[in-house]
């Protein structure tokens, strides 16, 4: 018999899974999956669940938000044999699986994680002992996601990050900083960076490139540089947002590879969830490293 490893978050996105469990188990058991399941307790205990039952399984399927999705996938890139995923979203927001049109139904993702098309994508790997799946960050209004309480995430959804980052605005911090890439090297000040493989971030679709491809072993990079007036701000706004015309504080590149060296400690986002201060970063696309079960894309 098939052997399935099912790792949920049962706080994630007002703990909907809660009245839909013995549903979503018994369309894996009919599938014919003999089931593991294992309830995460807190932070990093999907990595671990991941890791230590992930090699023996067939399939690992994982329900939550873009957190709970970034430990599963860490804890498998342990493994020397790493297993297709199946995605239940969960969560406020859901990039990633928005990206891959994963349906938020939590039903219907259930299903197409038994029946679905495997999807290979890239994933980063960060300072080389972190991984992330569509985004790696820091600068203004990253420490929202992971300082937004889970529970005013529940409550609100994108709101929360909405107001939460509208307290931020008094608190811009500069970051003065190297940058080296394949196609470029920027240096000066700036206010926030993103390295990401996603087609929306936040909810937003408008900060990332346009025909974002996630297996083409390339990131899409978002630098912006310190305004230097209240107008210079607006003027980044409006362009990230309303696409006017383009700005010299904001630089949009691609690569397969970053190294970032800052005069001083910057804090990172990876996925929503607080990374680490790190004094130097070097991050690198790992083509096609893990294969996520999505329904068949219509051409």
């Amino acid at each position: 018999m098939k052997k399935m490893l099912f790792v949920f978050n049962p706080r994630s996105g007002k703990a909907q899974i809660k009245n839909k469990l013995l549903t979503i188990l018994d369309i894996f058991a009919k599938a014919g999956y003999e089931l593991l399941v294992h309830v995460t307790q807190g932070p990093g205990d999907a990595v671990k669940a991941a890791e230590t039952y992930g090699a023996g399984a067939d399939l690992v399927v994982c329900s939550g938000g873009d957190g709970t999705l970034n430990e599963t996938i860490s804890g498998l890139m342990k493994l020397d044999r790493i297993p297709d995923l199946g995605y239940i979203p969960s969560g406020s927001t859901n990039d990633f699986a928005s990206s891959l049109k994963i349906s938020k139904n939590m039903i219907t993702a259930a299903r197409t994680a038994v029946t679905g098309v495997p999807y290979p994508v890239d994933i980063g790997c960060f300072c080389g002992d972190r991984y992330f799946v569509y985004i790696a960050a820091f600068g203004a209004f990253t420490e929202v996601a992971y300082l937004t309480p889970q529970d005013f995430k529940n409550v609100l959804g994108h709101q929360a990050y909405m107001l939460e980052g509208m307290k931020s605005l008094a608190s811009i911090k500069s970051y003065v900083l190297r940058v080296e890439c394949d196609s470029a090297v920027l240096e000066g000040e700036f206010i926030f960076g993103m390295v990401t493989n996603t087609i929306s971030v936040g909810g937003f679709k408008g900060l990332v490139a346009q025909n974002v491809a996630l297996n083409d072993g390339e990131f899409e990079v978002l630098l912006i540089r310190t305004p230097k007036t209240p107008l210079d701000f607006t003027n980044i706004i409006n362009y990230m947002f309303l696409r006017e015309e383009p700005n010299e504080y904001v630089h949009k590149l691609r690569t397969r590879s970053i190294k970032i060296f800052p005069e001083e400690p910057v804090d990172w986002v990876l996925d929503g969830e607080f990374g680490g201060t790190r004094r130097e970063v070097q991050i690198t696309n790992l083509k096609k490293q893990i294969r996520i079960l999505r329904n068949p894309q219509k051409k």
